[in-house]
């Protein structure tokens, strides 16, 4: 049998020994309620999320995957229609356009961000055009202020994919609050993890919101009163509950994300062919992601997993290059995000990611990097 990393990527077990009576108090609450599903608990986390976001309207879903399906729902968008988006992200975003029947546009990336890059969006425009879903990939938000001019001027919707990025500033406003909507996912591994699969949608139009909820439910706003065909999609009790716990502490893991990030870059400076990400403003850091020239990421790896410290590889094969896509989209070319795919490896981070154990990753990437790359 495999033993498990000495050093896991994330270790959830702080965080929860931390707040153990916290997330009791919170499950029995539920279970002494008898109610299970839209109860008082998601109705509350709903009105938390929707105050700490600074949108009108915060939506309870069964999952992240689920966000960005009921957003294209509920903005009408199908067959026939195109959605600009990142060939360098999880397989869900571009999933959710295929399954509304819409085509994805894929656009390259910025090298220094992994985001979309807005200088490389306009020449992708066509008059089917209905959509961009820029994703705020490993926690950093994209440069929203030209996609936003963009989908002014040509009369398009954003819907922010926020999935890794939970509670991270753009300016004056929270990501998510930026578009049309704003998705969001709960899955154990986020910045707000859940104790299962969770999503939410945030907006600010009234009609929309109606629309989301009313296909969240089945297609209706009344019980027995269907009016279109939706889908069973909806934040259960005990998750809202255990967010409810969380939520208050986000800002201060967020930070302390931030804080770990910083003394990566001050550890591994200097290294050549290794490249760390910048602090830039706003980036809560999902994920720590480094890149490592050269063509021997996968030895660097090879060497760390030796040493007990786990890495994960997001994204080892741009969105674009799936089989699903290869055929479709064989004239598509994103070589940044191409080139990306076969450097970039993720260390491990979480907000009690302890100082002693950074400074043994660290030091033993610079002694693989030293064997490896030169």
């Amino acid at each position: 049998m495999t033993q498990p990393p000495k050093y896991p990527v994330l270790d959830l077990q702080p965080q929860i020994q931390t707040h153990w009576a916290e997330f009791q108090s919170a499950f029995q609450r539920v279970l002494q309620s008898g109610q299970f599903i839209l109860g008082p608990e998601e109705h509350a986390f709903e009105s938390e999320c929707a105050t700490y976001l600074g949108a009108p309207h915060a939506i309870g879903l069964n999952s992240g995957t689920d966000a960005l399906f009921i957003a294209l729902r509920a903005l009408n968008i199908g067959p026939g229609d195109e959605v600009i988006t990142t060939p360098f992200t999880f397989f869900a975003t571009a999933e959710a356009i295929s399954h509304v029947g819409a085509t994805p546009v894929f656009v390259d990336i910025d090298e220094g961000t992994f985001n979309l890059n807005p200088s490389l969006m306009e020449p992708a425009i066509t008059t089917r055009t209905r959509a961009i879903i820029p994703v705020h990939l490993f926690g950093r938000p994209v440069n929203m202020d030209p996609i936003s001019s963009l989908a002014e001027h040509y009369g398009i919707k954003v819907i922010e994919d926020c999935a890794q990025c939970f509670g991270a500033p753009w300016g004056d406003k929270k990501t998510g609050s930026l578009g049309e909507f704003g998705c969001f996912s709960f899955f154990p591994t986020k910045n707000l993890s859940a104790f299962g699969d969770g999503g939410m949608i945030v907006t600010h139009d009234d009609a929309l919101a109606s629309r989301a909820r009313m296909l969240r439910a089945h297609g209706s706003r009344r019980k027995y009163f269907n009016e279109e065909a939706g889908y069973n999609s909806r934040l259960d009790e005990l998750q809202a509950a255990m967010l409810r716990v969380k939520l208050p502490h986000l800002d201060g893991w967020n930070q302390a994300r931030r804080v770990c990030a910083e003394r990566y870059n001050q550890l591994l400076t200097g290294i050549p062919q290794l490249i760390t990400p910048d602090i830039s403003e706003g980036h809560v850091f999902h994920q720590y992601t480094i890149r490592l020239r050269g063509g021997r990421r996968d030895l660097v790896q090879a060497g760390l997993a030796e040493a007990g410290i786990a890495s994960m590889i997001y994204y080892p094969v741009p969105v674009h290059r799936l089989k699903l896509y290869e055929e479709s989209h064989r004239h598509t070319s994103c070589p940044v995000a191409e080139q990306l795919a076969t450097e970039v490896l993720s260390l491990p981070i979480y907000p009690e990611l302890p100082l002693e154990s950074q400074v043994f990753i660290a030091s033993t990437l610079r002694q693989i990097c030293r064997e490896t790359l030169t």
